[in-house]
């Protein structure tokens, strides 16, 4: 894998390259192309905020300050059903190639180094043969998916692209581990790094030495090692750097701000800890909620440069989460799967806290203010939508897209459309869920936490889970927490739904577990 390079300056850029960007921006000049920023959250919940994505503010929004992500939501529209995968990395490969989970097989989070698939045990299940060494921008890397990513759609139609943060799409040292191989002009402390070891400069962000790089740690913020400073404002203010970049290039940028936050490791962010404490949070839910504030004030930050540089008006701003809060104890205090009520379980889990995710969108001059919008939408509609968004028609993929462009329900708040189905495949079972669960069966049984596919239309959502060889069927607009099973009071929709679920796994070409009795490969079935 190639070596960071931290750019912090214009100097950095040769004769040549600066002629490029140059010859880029004066395209991009004649199309209008607006800025970008695609705001990343790590495994952020739905109620995560004082934002409310509920149709009524809660005690969990009440628990929260977040108020540039209410800046954010008044200057916007916030949507109340997106979605997400259930674990981190299917959701950033889905972001950047517009595949479902289902069809790019990346169907797990992947490990630091190549080749070690991520799969916890299961009783009596055998995983089927994903993709664990994640997104490629080559043909024939093992146990990799070979897509056009989205930020080379984009350089390659005039942007200037940064990556900042999490990457976390491949395993190294394959070359999809490093985001400089997957179109971005400049990348900032993004390698294949899940989680950091620590968020404070003055632990050098987990790396051993000042100065120097610990594998698995976090990459290429040196200058920072020994600060009294947090990882979050360390990337916003490299982030800045870069925009400044472009900037004094007159071309648009794209930027891919991902946090690292709120992911464990947990550790206290001081500039807001202290206040949490006082309002009688316990130390880890003290820590958490100060993660969620740095994160906030980073959001902050980038408008505040917007608004500093008068780009404001040609700048689109959008804040998504890669899955459902992380509801285990530990790390979380308090009580196990309370914390994304009343949604259902969390990060690790198709039922709605593992998936559902607060989502906004600021687009100047198209979006509404203040607005909301419960339409359906997924992780993979980004790459779509972003590529309109951009202007940039004619383009050409090596993968199919499965993502719906959602531009008409910006541009027109009112627009609904139930006829189509979102579909989830998880046929894997996450590590962390069955590490921290004392009695894991129990988590299994009623959290969603194991091997298991989905599908929504309308507001009837089906569940398989092939460790139970169990289905449930659930009307989301009556009963949003998931408590009540209605398969047997509608066999007719669970068949239906059972059925469609099947056709759109076999469309993708899904891979599927085996039972390891009897070696026979399970699907979705009703009977």
């Amino acid at each position: 894998m190639k070596r960071l390079i931290l750019f912090t300056s214009i100097t950095v850029f040769g004769f040549t390259q600066a002629l490029s960007f140059k010859a880029q921006a004066q395209n991009a000049e004649k199309q209008n192309q607006p800025n970008i920023i695609v705001f990343m959250v790590d495994d952020m919940g739905w109620q995560d905020t004082s934002v409310p994505f509920y149709k009524e503010t809660t005690e969990l929004n009440r628990k929260y300050h977040t108020p540039n992500m209410e800046r954010l939501a008044a200057m916007g529209v916030k949507f109340t059903q997106a979605y997400a995968t259930a674990v981190c990395t299917p959701s950033r490969v889905s972001l950047q190639t517009g595949m479902n989970a289902a069809s790019h097989r990346v169907t797990n989070w992947t490990a630091y180094n190549e080749n070690q698939p991520t799969d916890a045990p299961y009783p009596g299940i055998k995983f089927p043969s994903w993709n664990y060494n994640g997104l490629s921008p080559v043909p024939d890397t093992p146990n990799t998916v070979y897509a056009t990513p989205i930020a080379q759609l984009l350089k390659e139609n005039g942007y200037y692209t940064i990556h900042a943060g999490k990457s976390h799409m491949a395993s190294y040292p394959t070359l999809g581990a490093d985001p400089s191989n997957l179109g971005y002009d400049l990348n900032i402390a993004g390698n294949a790094v899940g989680g950091p070891k620590s968020y404070l400069g003055t632990e050098n962000f987990g790396n051993k030495v000042k100065g120097g790089y610990t594998p698995a740690a976090i990459p290429g913020l040196e200058l920072y090692h020994g600060k009294d400073i947090f990882l979050s404002e360390a990337l916003t203010l490299e982030a800045k750097k870069a925009l400044d970049n472009a900037r004094y290039l007159q071309i648009p940028f794209y930027l891919y701000m991902s946090h690292y936050a709120v992911h464990a490791q947990y550790k206290p962010d001081s500039r807001f800890y202290q206040r949490y404490i006082d309002e009688g949070l316990s130390t880890q839910e003290a820590q958490y909620a100060s993660l969620l504030q740095g994160m906030d004030k980073s959001l902050g930050d980038l408008m505040d440069y917007l608004e500093k540089y008068k780009l404001t008006k040609n700048t689109i701003i959008m804040f998504m989460s890669d899955n459902g809060g992380l509801t285990l104890v530990p790390p979380r205090g308090g009580k196990a799967f309370t914390h994304n009520l009343p949604l259902k379980s969390g990060k690790g889990s198709v039922y709605e806290g593992g998936i559902r995710e607060p989502m906004m969108v600021y687009w100047p001059g198209v979006t509404q203010t203040n607005a909301t919008n419960d339409q359906p939408l997924i992780i993979e509609d980004f790459y779509p939508t972003i590529l309109e968004m951009a202007g940039v028609k004619k383009y050409q993929t090596v993968q199919k897209i499965d993502g719906k462009t959602f531009v008409p329900f910006l541009r027109n708040n009112n627009l609904r459309d139930t006829s189509r189905a979102l579909v989830w495949h998880f046929p894997n079972n996450w590590q962390e869920g069955q590490k921290r669960s004392k009695e894991y069966k129990i988590v299994s049984e009623t959290e969603g936490i194991g091997p298991s596919s989905a599908i929504r239309k309308g507001n009837w959502k089906l569940i398989y889970f092939y460790g139970l060889r169990k289905t449930e069927l659930y009307n989301l607009q009556d009963d949003i927490g998931e408590h009540h099973n209605l398969v047997a009071k509608f066999p007719k929709k669970a068949m239906e739904l059972t059925q469609l679920l099947n056709k759109k796994l076999a469309e993708e070409n899904a891979q599927f577990p085996t039972d390891k009795a009897t070696n026979q490969i399970l699907k979705p079935t009703f009977n």
